[in-house]
């Protein structure tokens, strides 16, 4: 796999198209991801460590075939925030706002907050 530096179009086509392969490349290996959600309360949020273990998550989502697009960027050197609106194949909507660390032009750190309709 090789290096890539994050920028926006790059992260959005991954995301939208659900390519775990060039997710990969935007994670430094240290990474880290947290969700808060429904099942996951702000008392006990997922938690993974390591591109490995976020690079399977990723991998498990793409069986939702969830229907996401990326809008409402903010983006700075460090830092890169964003808005994510997504659709189950049953029409249930999920919103996701994310927030992210960059180092070296990697992903450090991504910060998760998702809801969906019950």
């Amino acid at each position: 796999m090789t290096q890539t530096t994050l920028n926006i179009t790059t992260l959005r086509q991954a995301i939208e198209q659900e390519n775990v392969d060039v997710l990969a490349t935007l994670y430094a290996d240290d990474a880290c991801l947290t969700i808060v959600d429904t099942l996951h309360p702000p008392s006990a949020p997922l938690e993974l460590k390591g591109k490995e273990a976020i690079c399977d998550f990723y991998t498990d989502n793409t069986t939702r075939h969830l229907a996401c697009t990326i809008v409402d960027e903010v983006i700075s050197k460090e830092k890169l925030a964003f808005t994510e609106l997504c659709q189950y194949p049953g029409g249930q909507p999920m919103l996701a706002a994310t927030f992210l660390d960059l180092r070296d032009g990697l992903i450090t750190r991504q910060f998760t907050i998702q809801v969906w309709d019950e």
